[in-house]
């Protein structure tokens, strides 16, 4: 059975996009959340703009370090699973989960793993957005098994982040 393994990463704005954009980003996110009608339809044209805009930018170490460990991540995943590994972010990278899911379905994979290092229960994009893109990606492809790898036993964080206070002390 081959697997495929999709990194539901956050996402992080460049430090060199322009930061008022980045502001209205943030605030048409919000006033989406509350609008309806012909104003609904417009802030969704521009911010769908904005967002392509700030989630193709170019990425470097440099202007953002998120990326790049979310890609050294991905990396070293694949290396400890023998999975290929795609990162999908939630917001402001580039691509998209629903395009990550999606590429992912056409690597001749029989199932779909998706993980996240969102630990805790109580997050938007682990609780919500997360599982609403992985219920999208399985009417695109229903022939394909998809599976959320969440929420985490709180017993296994724990050990985890004990393990991190051992090697320091």
């Amino acid at each position: 059975m081959k697997t495929v393994v999709v990194l539901a990463m956050h996402g992080s704005p460049p430090r060199d996009f322009p930061k008022a954009q980045v502001a209205l980003v943030v605030g048409l996110h919000m006033w989406l959340e509350r609008a309806s009608g012909p104003v609904r339809a417009l802030i969704e044209r521009y911010n769908t703009r904005l967002d392509a805009r700030i989630r193709t930018w170019p990425r470097t170490p440099e202007n953002d370090p998120f990326h790049t460990a979310s890609q050294e991540l991905a990396a070293q995943l694949s290396q400890e699973t023998g999975c290929e590994v795609i990162v999908g972010y939630n917001e402001f990278c580039a691509p998209g989960l629903d395009e990550a899911l999606d590429q992912a379905a056409t690597r001749g994979a029989d199932q779909v793993i998706v993980v996240t290092p969102m630990m805790t229960p109580g997050g938007e994009h682990a609780e919500e957005d997360i599982p609403t893109a992985i219920q999208r990606a399985q009417k695109r492809h229903p022939a394909l098994k998809f599976i959320y790898a969440w929420p985490f036993k709180v017993e296994d964080v724990a050990q985890f982040l004990a393990i991190q206070v051992e090697q320091l002390s």
